[in-house]
């Protein structure tokens, strides 16, 4: 069966509109546990319950509420919510192409694809244009009920659309004490070791290599109780350390052959 399209709309910028249907190209995989009571294996269901009386609370009865100051809520309509975003709700509008280089990494955050709608020129077009420039269209798109600000680019003669951060969304690494403080300065030679290390693990990026191993091995875990079999003790080896940077370094070239 065929992926079903989450959001239809327009890809818009100067005069020119593509017609575009968006999936999802992100299939999570991580592993969904259930709650359940010890003593009689059932599942526990999680309710609303009023902090002031302690009673349950049915969904009819709940409304969005946003705390104006300590215990106090001011309550808003979901149509007076929709009314305030204004009328983007069906269109992308491009505001402006940066070098796809150009967008720190910290700033994604989801990827869809963007397919063809209706008109497949426009999108072939588009699609071929901003692979040949490098360039990815920035702009924003409102999606149940919250603006993105994207990213549009070519992707393998797709066009796809990643989510991004807005910038007072990312925290600065300033706001923590990453380095310490008055530490000593690197020497040219921990440098030059620390780039040769570098240099000789360096490959050709193949994201086909990395599975999740953790979650590989808590399914054989589940599969394994499922058959009534233990699971097999895995003995990790300790890696022997060292507080010697330049001794650390010299070791691992040793070890890499170079």
């Amino acid at each position: 069966m065929a992926p079903r399209s989450i959001w239809n709309g327009t890809l818009s910028f100067g005069l020119v509109r593509v017609p575009i249907k968006l999936f999802s190209a992100i299939e999570p995989k991580g592993i969904g546990f259930r709650e359940v009571h010890v003593k009689d294996d059932s599942p526990l269901q999680h309710r609303r319950i009023c902090k002031a009386d302690g009673n349950e609370v049915e969904r009819d009865e709940i409304a969005k509420g946003y705390e104006v100051s300590d215990g106090e809520f001011l309550l808003l309509d979901p149509e007076e919510i929709k009314a305030a975003g204004g009328d983007r709700g069906k269109t992308i509008e491009i505001e402006e192409f940066v070098d796809v280089t150009d967008i720190d990494p910290f700033m994604f955050n989801k990827t869809y694809y963007m397919g063809v709608r209706d008109h497949a020129e426009p999108y072939a077009v588009v699609a071929e244009a901003l692979l040949q420039s490098g360039k990815a269209g920035i702009g924003r798109f409102t999606f149940h009920n919250r603006e993105y600000l994207v990213a549009v680019r070519a992707h393998e003669g797709r066009l796809a659309l990643h989510t991004l951060r807005f910038a007072d969304e990312i925290v600065a690494g300033e706001d923590f004490e990453l380095v310490a403080k008055n530490g000593k300065a690197p020497t040219n030679k921990e440098v030059g070791m620390a780039r040769k290390l570098i240099s000789g693990l360096t490959e050709e990026f193949d994201p086909g290599e990395f599975q999740d191993e953790y979650r590989a091995a808590v399914m054989d875990l589940i599969e394994r109780k499922a058959e009534g079999k233990k699971a097999p003790k895995k003995r990790r080896k300790k890696a022997k350390k060292t507080d010697d940077l330049s001794d650390a370094l010299e070791k691992s070239l040793a070890a890499q052959g170079t």
